[in-house]
């Protein structure tokens, strides 16, 4: 089922800012966003580009059974590491250094899942990506028509899509991240249920 987003803000800079998570100034972040937009590429291309390599070359903290807890994006690359709330943190940064304007967006399925909100300027309009990683039965993919996040979603299990595309990560997440203690399997049990 499709669902009509709606955005936080109408001013498309806050969805170019960089704070202390989405870090798109930190070098590490400069470098690797640089790397991966195509030469000549079209906003299209830069923002695939980016997807896939979040999507398929950051792992999943839980595919991984990786004890690492992360949360700037600066921290991911680097780690290369991340639940999905970080690998969006991530996406967002890269998207935003080159100028293309990228938010949060969130669903329940079960806890609370994190994904991205991009705009594209070409079509002027909202689309939605999930960079977490097509593992253990995730299945997203780029798409600008037919969106293709990595789970569909069940109403009659309470999974529900919240359709707003927030500028900044929400405070839930950042402070579940932020006092997350490392360890295998740190995740169980304290995952947000709502953005």
């Amino acid at each position: 089922m499709k669902i009509t987003l709606e955005i936080e803000s109408e001013r498309l800079e806050d969805y170019l800012v960089a704070d202390a998570v989405v870090d798109h100034e930190h070098p590490l972040i400069r470098e690797t966003a640089d790397r991966l937009a195509p030469t000549g590429g079209t906003e299209v291309d830069v923002i695939r580009s980016m997807f896939h390599f979040v999507r398929d070359d950051i792992a999943h903290t839980v595919d991984a059974a990786d004890s690492r807890v992360t949360l700037m994006a600066s921290e991911v690359l680097r780690e290369r590491v991340g639940l999905c709330y970080a690998k969006s943190h991530l996406l967002a940064a890269l998207l935003r250094s080159q100028g293309i304007p990228a938010g949060f967006c969130y669903q329940r399925i079960g806890v609370l899942h994190g994904l991205n909100g991009v705009y594209l300027a070409g079509l002027d309009r909202w689309i939605r990506l999930d960079p977490r990683g097509n593992k253990n039965g995730a299945d997203a993919h780029f798409r600008l028509e037919d969106e293709r996040l990595a789970w569909t979603l069940d109403s009659a299990r309470g999974e529900i899509d919240f359709p707003t595309v927030h500028t900044t990560p929400s405070s839930a997440v950042v402070e579940t991240l932020s006092s997350a203690t490392p360890g295998p399997a740190w995740y169980e049990g304290i995952l947000p249920y709502a953005p």
